[in-house]
Order: C-alpha cells, then sequence, then structure tokens
C-alpha cells in the first residue's frame, strides 16, 4: 500500500505565500513523477506543475514565476512553494505521484493524496 499524505493548505490574503507538502509512503520500490493539481468547486482537476524524474519542472501558464516544485528525492517529498497568491489559485490541490511498489516494479501506478484547501481571500 501507498500513501500521500499532504499538508500546508489554508486561508491566506491576496499576495501571501503558502508552502505545500506531500510525502509518499509505503512499500515503495521508485518515486517517478511527482506533482500538484488543483480542482475548484464543479471544475476538473488541472495540472499545476510536476517534476517526472530529475527533469526540467513543468508549470501551467498561471502559475510560472510564482510557484516553485521541488522534491526531497530521498523522503520521497514534493513541494509547492505558492507565493504572490491570487483568489484565482483558490481551490483543493492534490498532490499526485507515479510509483512503483516493491511488489510490482514493472508497473508505474498513480497515486493521488487527499487534496488540501487553498483559499485565497481578497
Amino acid at each position: 500500500q501507498v500513501q500521500l499524505v499532504e499538508s500546508g493548505g489554508g486561508l491566506v490574503q491576496i499576495g501571501d505565500s503558502l508552502r505545500l507538502s506531500c510525502t509518499a509512503s509505503g512499500d515503495i520500490f521508485s518515486v517517478n513523477t511527482m506533482g500538484w493539481y488543483r480542482q475548484v468547486p464543479g471544475g476538473q482537476r488541472e495540472l499545476i506543475a510536476n517534476l517526472v524524474g530529475t527533469g526540467t519542472p513543468f508549470y501551467t501558464e498561471d502559475v510560472r514565476g510564482r510557484f516553485t516544485i521541488s522534491r526531497d528525492y530521498a523522503q520521497n517529498t514534493v513541494y509547492l512553494q505558492m507565493n504572490t497568491l491570487k483568489p484565482t489559485d483558490t481551490g483543493v490541490y492534490f498532490c499526485y505521484a507515479r510509483i512503483q511498489t516493491r511488489d510490482k516494479v514493472y508497473v508505474d501506478e498513480a497515486y493521488w493524496g487527499q487534496g488540501t484547501q487553498v483559499t485565497v481571500s481578497s
């Protein structure tokens, strides 16, 4: 079993910063991609940022330059530093990872965290 546990959401004001964290735990052989999605009420989850292996981070256009994704590879943890927050950043942020477990090392499966609410108040 694999779990992704997130933390760091909250209620902030315009221009504030928040840092989200997500740690993968369980019977892990390898954590490949890690990233963050955002979902607003009535909407679909949309990719905000991700890191594939040790490659170049990807950011969606509306967060590029304000958000920074990083990983602690030893701790299987991904962070999302969010600066200059706007009301449009409000939503539930989900951690995402593609993981190979020890009992299925040839299979790369998707796992999701439980979501953490970020609310940016005007």
